[in-house]
């Protein structure tokens, strides 16, 4: 059993390296002369204005949210497949059960990721740039959660929302930054299973979550209070659900398996 799952924490070892050494494609090559451009033009009160949003998202759907969340998908259901598929993997460890694990945090992903497409193309052929702030940040919530459960975590005390902001930063950095803020996410979700306090301020952490967000947003965000043009918003709803999908993913799967061993 410990060397099937050492062998597997190797593998995802192997996929947050990559994550972590990623190069731009094509597309962000192309892409980010035209965002440059856009973001040297933002004034100084529109980045402001999109940092407060992002904040006060964050406050309010972890204040009173979460519970219209989980009206998106069967919380007992994913929590139930996850309990199985645990039992099974005390009982039989091997590719097929490690697999199965990965089902519904997989699917959340591909759904999340397609739905903010839609919802960012929507509203950005309409000229809503700012509006739909809310629904990004319960999209970007919901694909956390969702995964989460997957992999038999819950996201509701303090120290676990701590530790979401903590993904959704270190997913959306680049270069030393997001190296840094990678062994920060491990040291958290360390002192999290060990039953040590964090000394964390969860305020802090969503001022740090929203600056990155809002930063990783800003050019697309402008555009898209544009009518038609701003459709271009979609694609950076799916890339940043992606990244933090992908990411998540190795994290909590790596935080599961490093508990079973």
């Amino acid at each position: 059993m410990k060397k099937i799952i050492n062998d597997h924490l190797d593998k995802l070892e192997k996929k947050e390296r990559k994550i972590l050494n990623s190069k731009k494609n094509m597309l962000d090559e192309k892409l980010e002369p035209f965002m440059e451009k856009v973001e040297s033009k933002v004034p100084e009160n529109v980045k402001s204005t999109l940092n407060a949003a992002f904040c006060k998202s964050f406050q309010l759907v972890f204040k009173n949210g979460t519970k219209y969340i989980e009206k998106l998908y069967n919380k007992v259901k994913i929590q139930s497949e996850h309990n199985m598929n645990d039992f099974k993997l005390n009982t039989s460890v091997n590719r097929k059960t490690l697999k199965k694990l990965d089902k519904h945090a997989e699917k959340a992903s591909i759904i999340n990721s397609s739905i903010s497409v839609i919802e960012g193309a929507g509203l950005g052929f309409l000229g809503m740039g700012l509006p739909d702030i809310p629904l990004f940040t319960a999209m970007i919530l919901k694909t956390i959660y969702e995964i989460s459960l997957s992999y038999g975590f819950v996201y509701d005390l303090d120290d676990e929302k701590i530790y979401i902001l903590n993904i959704i930063c270190a997913s959306l950095s680049k270069g030393e930054k997001q190296r840094i803020l990678n062994e920060r996410v491990d040291e958290i979700s360390a002192k999290i299973d060990n039953h040590i306090l964090l000394d964390n301020k969860l305020e802090e952490e969503i001022s740090r979550a929203s600056k990155i967000l809002s930063d990783s947003m800003l050019a697309s965000k402008f555009v898209q209070g544009i009518p038609v043009v701003g459709a271009v918003g979609s694609f950076t709803n799916y890339k940043i659900i992606n990244k933090i999908s992908k990411y998540s993913t190795i994290k909590y799967k790596k935080r599961y398996l490093n508990n079973k061993k």
